[in-house]
């Protein structure tokens, strides 16, 4: 979540993000205008194209390590968050279950309406951001085979992440029973290994928007100004995925008898501080304080609050899963159950690993494996970076 109580203002244009949307527009716009003609153009293409790659494979590099040690060291740290007490232990159980819970609702929106609105350039602006090939879709047969890896490092080799992530699962939950002599330095190797592809992973977004701005240019000289249509239809798209996910939590108030009225007004002071601080952490005094107003069990929510703040990010899961499946959408990819299903997994646990990260760095950290479960090209990811309404909170 993004941590830090430092105020900050609902528009801020000279940040990372929104010169990643300036570069992104501007790609678009040269590339629509200039790409298809003869000359100059052509020639800018051909120097911005490899440019564009080289920038996106420097990103890519770092997906295995930085989400294989997100997982253990996410895992670790909950395993000690647990063992403070039950009521933790509960919450985090909650949690996993809620967010995999909105993934398969933002799932099913997405794909509901894609299936009567779909992009209204038949995907052909996000397919022109594909600068490879998609990865072969499997059958059921052989995704089951392979859920497990035979070969962790093959499969690390070939990010075939959904058996890496299940390997890393295995691996975090091992490590938590281990003597912690042996547990402590283990659990420091792999927050080393993290905050060492963090520093990779800022280096290579400072380039950024001349990186997005590149692989924009394509797009726009390939798709023209159609792209801008299929990017209005993206948001919103994602906004649909986002607003199912609050209107389950009321529907989830509704379950526990609650007013839903009620419960609107108590949390509204929270929703205003949101808005305008963009801050999980700033908001935390205001949910306190609105779980007094719901008059809810003393203590319980001093501890999962806390925890909620840091980890639980339901609409943002529902949105890295729809962006995902959009993307294989505009590619024309089939997606079969045996694929969804295991894409909601990897979009729920990599949620839960990607604790305190910067927003574009979550962003790419949390996405990135649920495309690859679904076989979407990541090529098309950068289009959707900072077009993506539902921010990932994180730490600043």
């Amino acid at each position: 979540m993004r941590g830090g109580g430092e105020k900050r203002g609902i528009v801020r244009l000279n940040t990372m993000p929104s010169r990643i949307l300036l570069g992104l527009a501007v790609g678009l716009g040269l590339g629509a205008v200039f790409g298809g003609q003869p000359g100059s153009g052509t020639i800018v293409g051909e120097i911005l194209a490899p440019f564009g790659q080289l920038w996106l494979d420097a990103l890519t590099m770092t997906v295995v390590p930085l989400v294989f040690g997100l997982l253990v060291t996410g895992i670790g740290s909950a395993a000690s968050q647990s063992a403070a007490g039950g009521v933790a232990a509960r919450a985090m159980l909650w949690f996993a279950g809620v967010l995999v819970g909105a993934c398969a609702l933002g799932a099913t929106v997405t794909l509901g309406i894609l299936s009567l609105w779909p992009a209204p350039d038949g995907g052909a602006a996000l397919r022109a951001a594909a600068l490879g090939e998609a990865p072969p879709m499997v059958t059921a047969a052989d995704w089951f085979k392979t859920i497990i890896p035979a070969n962790p490092i093959a499969a690390a080799a070939n990010m075939s992440m959904t058996p890496l992530v299940v390997f890393a699962l295995f691996f975090g939950f091992a490590a938590t029973r281990i003597a912690e002599a042996l547990r402590a330095p283990l659990l420091k190797l792999f927050e080393a290994i993290v905050a060492t592809m963090l520093v990779i992973v800022h280096c290579v977004l400072l380039a950024g928007p001349l990186g997005v701005l590149a692989l924009g240019y394509g797009v726009g000289a390939k798709a023209g100004l159609g792209a801008l249509g299929t990017l209005a239809h993206y948001v919103l798209v994602v906004i649909a995925a986002c607003l199912a996910i609050m209107l389950a939590a009321y529907a989830l108030v509704v379950i526990t008898r609650r007013s839903p009225l009620g419960f609107a007004r108590a949390v509204l002071p929270v929703q205003v501080v949101a808005l305008g601080t963009q801050s999980s952490l700033a908001c935390l005094p205001a949910m306190i304080e609105a779980t007094r107003t719901l008059r809810l069990r003393p203590g319980a929510a001093e501890v999962v609050l806390p925890l909620a703040v840091a980890i639980f990010r339901a609409a943002s899961a529902a949105a890295n899963i729809a962006v995902a499946i959009y993307l294989a959408h505009a590619n024309g990819l089939p997606l079969s159950p045996t694929a969804l299903a295991s894409a909601i997994v990897v979009a729920a646990a990599v949620s839960l690993a990607a604790v305190g990260l910067p927003a574009q760095v979550s962003f790419f950290a949390t996405i990135g494996p649920v495309c690859l479960a679904l076989g979407a090209p990541l090529a098309a990811y950068p289009y959707c970076w900072r077009s993506r309404p539902c921010r990932i909170s994180s730490a600043p």
